[in-house]
């Protein structure tokens, strides 16, 4: 059988994350769908046809979709996914929102944070903060997984274009226990964070969200994305959109640059897989060093500013 693939999405354009999560599905098959969910999705259903590996596309539009509820697309997602041996979604907020509600409607056991695909129904993936991996079998029917994207390398896109077919609305749910109330949105010029090549993060050290934007200036200098420990989202410096970490978002840049981080096993979990990490601490036993490529022992608010005129 098929594998199905969610599209992540947003503002006419499709998520890196789901470029990935094409790449973990290409082991179990190569015949892969994806499934493109929302109001007025032509655009995206026309970007995603042409990722390659992806042999078709399901169209599900309606206006009740249009912030993507997960109470509404859950029923269908759950209905369309009977007809498939895998149901694959990005481990991203978008994902670990949706995806319970769609293991719970099908009765089956979710899968998260699968970081190797050893066949079609044995997966790996991390516990304890990464401290240990598992590998776990599935006898599910369907089996329902989502994907840490870091341990993927994202699906190129070809050109060619896969068939878009159009999905069965009937079975969207009808969110009455729910409704769209706002939203805030983060905007900035800065990479997004999941997918950044080099990452600046802060940490409680930094001390004041107005000591933040030394931060910031590094990371504007370096074309970096910003990110922050627990502690400093806690701390109000930053919102938490920018944490990194086993409750916050899971990095794996060329270059991690930690800031006035400790280094608690639950902000490793999130970024230990970084290409090379630097950490900057005025405390030479800070745990941050004993995974750190390069570290430098110093005052932060002398060593930061000095770093960023250099470069």
């Amino acid at each position: 059988m098929s594998v199905l693939v969610i599209c992540e999405h947003s503002a006419g354009s499709i998520k890196s994350s789901t470029l990935n999560t094409v790449a973990a599905a290409l082991k179990l098959d190569n015949d892969v769908h994806m499934l493109v969910a929302g109001n007025a999705v032509s655009e995206v259903c026309q970007k995603a046809a042409a990722i390659q590996g992806v042999t078709k596309i399901l169209s599900v539009e309606d206006s009740s979709l249009s912030h993507q509820l997960p109470e509404v697309l859950a029923p269908a997602i759950a209905s369309i996914a009977k007809g498939y041996s895998h149901l694959l979604v990005p481990a991203t907020i978008f994902g670990k929102n949706l995806l319970p509600r769609v293991a719970g409607l099908l009765d089956v056991q979710q899968i998260s944070d699968v970081i190797e695909i050893v066949s079609e129904k044995t997966f790996k993936r991390p516990v304890y903060a990464g401290n240990a991996i598992a590998t776990v079998e599935s006898s599910d029917v369907i089996k329902v997984l989502s994907v840490r994207t870091t341990a993927f390398d994202p699906a190129s896109v070809q050109g060619d274009t896969s068939p878009i077919e159009q999905g069965d609305v009937s079975t969207l749910g009808g969110g009455a226990l729910t409704k769209f109330v706002s939203e805030e949105l983060t905007k900035s010029e800065r990479p997004e964070l999941p997918a950044a090549k080099i990452v600046v993060s802060g940490g409680r050290g930094v001390g004041s969200a107005e000591n933040f934007s030394i931060i910031e200036a590094l990371a504007d200098k370096l074309g970096a994305a910003v990110g922050a420990s627990r502690a400093a989202v806690d701390a109000g410096y930053v919102s938490n959109d920018y944490q990194v970490g086993q409750t916050g978002k899971v990095v794996a840049p060329q270059l991690y640059i930690a800031v006035g981080i400790s280094g608690a096993i639950q902000h490793l979990a999130g970024m230990k897989d970084s290409k090379v990490i630097v950490a900057i601490n005025k405390d030479p036993d800070a745990p941050i060093f004993q995974v750190a490529d390069y570290g430098l022992v110093a005052d932060l608010f002398e060593a930061v500013p000095e770093l960023t005129s250099k470069i």
